[in-house]
Formats: structure tokens, sequence, C-alpha cells
């Protein structure tokens, strides 16, 4: 056997694999991505009243829930013995949930921005009984309206 004798090698096609110094670092910082936490309290005078935030039962007052969208908020509070309160709220979008600046807030700070909004304090009436002697007149009246109404 010659000792000088030549060894073909054949070799094997490389596959382009993705570079991890660049796939890895994106994937790690995505899952680091930072968020904005964003709530609002709603408070009623007296406390314990029932709130409704676009239709939608959230709890009795003072309640913190969280939101997702800025904008127009209907609300309504209800309490035994008192009027029920219907309303509207307005959340503005503040400078730093701006398009394209929301990027920079909710991907590249390394920390959780709370975004926290207090609706004013809203105060109940007591809710007040017509007097007997007015119900009692509408009350004729109605029946006199019934009884003689032309057909």
């Amino acid at each position: 056997m010659d000792v000088n004798a030549s060894v073909t090698t054949t070799q094997r096609p490389t596959t382009v694999k993705p570079p991890f110094n660049v796939v890895l670092p994106a994937v790690l910082s995505l899952s680091l991505c930072a968020c904005i936490e964003r709530t609002l309290t709603i408070r009623t005078e007296p406390e314990g009243a029932r709130v409704h935030l676009n239709d939608q039962d959230v709890g009795r007052s003072p309640v913190t829930v969280p939101f997702t969208w800025y904008g127009d908020y209907d609300v309504v509070i209800r309490k035994e013995g008192f009027e029920t309160l219907r309303t509207n709220h307005r959340l503005n979008t503040p400078w730093y949930e701006l398009p394209g600046i929301d990027l920079v807030t909710e991907c590249l700070i390394p920390f959780t921005v709370r975004d926290h909004h207090d609706f004013p304090v809203y105060a109940l009436t007591p809710r007040t009984l017509p007097e007997q002697d007015d119900v009692v007149l509408r009350a004729e009246e109605m029946r006199e309206r019934a009884l003689f109404a032309k057909d």
C-alpha cells in the first residue's frame, strides 16, 4: 500500500443556518419588551354604588379596572335609594401613546409604564318620592282622560 496515496473526500452541501448572533438577541429583546399598564378608577359619594362602564358591570365603587383603549366611556352608576347617574367621560391619549412614539414606550423601554386615570368623584343624589297629593291628582287626571277620550 502506498503511503503517499491521495484520499479524496466529498464535501457535503452546506445548509444556510440563521445567524444566531442576530436571531437570538431579537427573540430575547421581544420577550423582554416593556408594556403599558392602563387602569382607571371610579369613585362615588356615597361609596358602594354599582358601576357600569360601556354597558359592562365592573363592580362597586370605588373600583379600579384595566382598560385597553382611549376615547369615550359611558358610565352608569346605580345605588338603592339614589337616582341613577348616566354620564360620559373621555380619556385622552397621552403623548407617549401617539403613533410612532408608542413603539418606543411599548417595546423598547425595559420597564412597565403605568398609565392611571382617576375619573371625577360622582356625587349621587338621593331619590325623592313625589308627594301623595301630586300622585293622586295625576291619577285622577289620567282617569278623566281615559273615560272621556274621543275615539
